[in-house]
């Protein structure tokens, strides 16, 4: 059972507890927090925790979740190895593995219906990256 890391803001509290309980029978998560949806946090704490944790093995994957996914995907792209992608449809969610490698999904859950999110999310873990006359692109990142 592949392991993934996930975590959100309280924006996306409940969205990212929908994934776990839909995927929990394909996918073992380590939930990097928040714990609720009730107290303000920072989106950009829950982030750089789990950007540690997904760059530390090319295997590893992960899943933010905050109001937008802006926010969550702006503040893990600032870590090395880290290609985060605001996914929002099944075609920019394949797009974003097959092109561009992308080792972190970010989902905004006020933009992203709960079965879109379910869908890219299972594209994104499907999907391998292409490679070829995309990998000296991905390099350059």
């Amino acid at each position: 059972m592949k392991k993934i890391f996930i975590s959100s803001d309280h924006a996306g509290y409940i969205l990212k507890e929908q994934i776990k309980k839909k995927f929990k029978r394909k996918y073992r998560f380590q939930d990097l927090g928040t714990d609720n949806s009730k107290k303000s946090v920072n989106y950009p704490d829950y982030a750089h925790k789990l950007c540690r944790k997904v760059s530390n093995n090319s295997k590893n994957m992960g899943i933010l979740v905050c109001g937008s996914g802006m926010g969550m995907s702006m503040a893990a792209n600032r870590h090395k190895k880290i290609r985060a992608a605001v996914c929002y449809s099944v075609k920019n969610t394949k797009l974003s593995r097959l092109h561009n490698n992308a080792n972190i999904i970010t989902l905004g859950s006020r933009l992203t219906k709960k079965n879109t999110a379910f869908k890219c999310i299972e594209v994104f873990m499907k999907t391998k990256f292409e490679g070829g006359r995309h990998n000296k692109r991905v390099k350059k990142i």
